[in-house]
């Protein structure tokens, strides 16, 4: 309340002391008009009842005296209250300093993270690797707000609709935080009657998940999302993305991974062999999609009990979802007696014999796994679905990002999940085009925040470089800032990233220590002698080996170095 006030300025007092002296005027007025009517009247009314309010009077009972001495002393201790506090709020507008509150605990927001320098160049070097690769494939950016209309992302994400942050009523628009990039790139698709693109995005995403932060599962987290929009021949955009996520990957050095493949017309029309009804094909799959994580035993009793399936549809179910393979495993499926007559299951074999094939060709073969239990719990995808899983990672436990471990070299063996996954969807852009045009689409997201944390975990013993400094200028003895200042300049107009050191007079050791700490390659030292001749002394840190070097061609020559 007080900082309430305060903000208020001026206007806070007077409004206090509206509060405290008008209405005990105002009152005061009221008992004394009460009093003395009574004493003119006295003889022609009723003392006792009128004068049973009346503080100045001394014929009321002694019960309402009671009455009202005890709201006298509590008027009197209400109005002492708010008397103190008009008093505090005088002194905080006479510049009195306002107390903070001692016992707040300042920390990040639940699923959330700082990152210092370390962290950041770490980051920094990961999004422009991934960036590399989408631009490899020709694929260009766009960006988009981090809020939708509420009802933009709403029906999009089936049981995980409800991890959507809601943001409260802004100027007659409900708004939410996006919850991923795709449904945005489709609203964006749709909104520009944009019919054909290749691009990709780097942004942040929320959701109001249950974090693990020693997995990289956040509420705030990047993703990097690569899609291609537009009609062409079936399969040939998916392999791509495919090769996409293997890229990035193996350019990671995340370790061991395979990507999952399905495609959603087969879940659906396996669906329907099983005798799932078709208003549960979607909350089934959101089922089936827990399978990475959980047992099938307690995917069956959720599909049971909590879904109203049949216990026999279920094990059915169970049946299929256990089969994973490759290209055998197509032919298997081609010749089941309960599929062959169900047209969408049929066209969903046939897409991933062609996406099998094309990723035989761009060398995938061992990267990839066709896996019925792989599901994609969101409903917009139509068609090819995909999942990159890291194998088992060894983590150091007790320094690492997540170890809990007493033992410091002890490695123990866990399963960061899923790094990237997609999906193709077809019908989402129609949704937001006024003609209700459909532009088919397919993509995949990367999932640089687990993938950031099992590098983390590996770099954790290695010093990382927070700046990009080429060359240091010290000087030797004193009396050089100034020319040290000069020659600064000169190679920041050349465009060499440079620094020297804040102090006028630095011991020569202390700044030669600084370039080995912050790994930095080259150092200039200035000193009298060699500046009368015109020339400075270039040392390389790692070798400390020092060259004289005319000073006009300074800028010259450490270009040349650093591009060897």
């Amino acid at each position: 309340m007080l900082c309430q006030l305060r903000r208020g300025g001026v206007s806070a007092v007077t409004m206090l002391q509206r509060s405290i002296t008008k209405p005990t005027t105002a009152a005061a007025g009221r008992l004394d008009r009460a009093h003395y009517s009574a004493s003119v009247v006295g003889r022609r009314i009723n003392t006792t009842v009128g004068h049973r309010n009346c503080r100045f009077c001394s014929l009321q009972r002694s019960t309402t005296d009671d009455d009202n001495s005890r709201q006298i002393v509590q008027i009197d201790e209400e109005v002492a209250k708010l008397l103190a506090l008009k008093a505090q709020l005088l002194n905080l507008d006479e510049g009195e300093p306002e107390r903070g509150n001692k016992n707040i605990t300042l920390k990040t927001a639940k699923g959330t993270r700082d990152y210092g320098p370390e962290a950041m160049a770490l980051r920094l070097d990961i999004l422009e690797r991934v960036k590399t690769v989408f631009k490899k494939h020709g694929a260009e950016t766009i960006d988009t707000p981090v809020f939708e209309l509420k009802e933009v992302l709403t029906g999009k994400y089936g049981e995980d609709s409800k991890l959507i942050y809601d943001l409260k009523d802004q100027g007659g628009e409900i708004l939410a935080l996006r919850y991923d990039l795709t449904v945005p790139f489709a609203r964006f698709v749709g909104m520009g009657n944009v019919f054909n693109i290749r691009r990709y995005h780097i942004a942040k995403v929320y959701r109001r998940d249950n974090p693990s932060m020693t997995k990289g599962r956040y509420r705030e987290f990047y993703q990097c999302d690569f899609d291609i929009a537009g009609t062409y021949d079936p399969m040939l955009p998916d392999a791509e993305c495919v090769k996409v996520v293997v890229e990035i990957l193996t350019e990671l050095e995340v370790g061991e991974f395979v990507i999952k493949l399905n495609h959603r017309k087969l879940l659906d029309g396996m669906f329907e062999a099983c005798g799932v009804p078709v208003d549960k094909f979607r909350t089934i799959c959101s089922s089936v999609d827990k399978l990475d994580k959980t047992p099938w035993e307690e995917v069956r009793k959720e599909m049971i009990d909590e879904k109203g399936l049949d216990g026999e549809i279920a094990d059915r179910i169970g049946e299929y979802v256990r089969m994973n393979g490759g290209a055998e495993l197509v032919d298997t499926l081609a010749e089941d007696e309960k599929l062959k007559n169900i047209k969408t299951a049929m066209e969903g074999i046939e897409d991933m014999r062609l996406l099998l094939q094309y990723c035989d060709v761009f060398g995938l073969k061992d990267k990839i796994i066709f896996d019925l239990s792989l599901a994609r719990g969101l409903d917009y995808y139509t068609g090819v679905i995909y999942e990159a899983v890291l194998k088992a990672e060894p983590v150091l436990n007790g320094g690492g990002a997540g170890g809990k471990g007493k033992g410091k070299d002890k490695e123990e063996e866990v399963s960061v999940g899923s790094v990237a996954g997609g999906g193709r969807y077809d019908n989402l852009v129609g949704m937001f085009n006024p003609k209700r045009k459909q532009v088919p689409c397919v993509g995949v997201s990367i999932g640089v925040e687990r993938i950031f944390s099992i590098l983390e975990a590996k770099n954790q013993q290695k010093k990382i470089r927070t700046t990009e400094i080429e060359v240091y200028v010290a000087s030797a003895h004193k009396g050089l800032h100034l020319k040290r200042m000069e020659v600064l300049n000169k190679l920041w107009d050349a465009g060499i990233k440079a620094e020297h050191p804040y102090k006028q007079n630095p011991k020569l050791l202390a700044q030669l220590q600084y370039c080995e700490e912050n790994q930095i390659p080259y150092a200039i030292v200035l000193g009298d002698e060699e500046l009368a001749r015109g020339i400075v002394k270039l040392r390389e840190i790692a070798t400390r080996k020092e060259d004289e070097v005319p000073l006009e061609s300074l800028a010259e020559e450490i270009r040349k170095r650093l591009n060897v």
